[in-house]
């Protein structure tokens, strides 16, 4: 059983950067790609981008292309998501999560695998 674990959240001011990792454990990893989303209160999760495992291609959403890097360690089985020049608006619980296979990236119902979320508080 495939468990994701999130971790790295908390508060920054607007303007700051944040990373955050997400940690697989368990297997097989048999996926296509690990994503990530943040769900802002009152909202819908949203996708922020997504990191494909056989090449390491990278997609972004247009609210964070060129603020957002997507990484990854494969020594640790760690994805990394780094944001600079926060806003506000990028107040959320960000969850990471794989995706079997398709190359639809930013609909949340292909995830299968879900982290716990964690919470990142930007201030003005």
């Amino acid at each position: 059983q495939v468990q994701l674990v999130e971790s790295g959240g908390g508060w920054v001011q607007a303007g700051g950067s944040w990373r955050l990792s997400c940690t697989a454990l368990g297997g097989p990893f048999t996926f296509n790609s690990l994503g990530w989303f943040g769900r802002a209160p009152g909202k819908e999760r949203e996708f922020v981008g997504r990191i494909r495992w056989s090449d390491g291609d990278t997609y972004y959403a247009d609210s964070v292309e060129g603020r957002a890097t997507i990484s990854r360690d494969d020594a640790e089985n760690t994805v990394y998501l780094q944001m600079n020049n926060l806003k506000p608006e990028d107040t959320a619980v960000y969850y990471c999560a794989l995706k079997p296979s398709g190359p639809v990236n930013a609909d949340p119902n292909l995830y299968i695998y879900w982290g716990q979320g964690t919470q990142v508080t930007v201030s003005s």
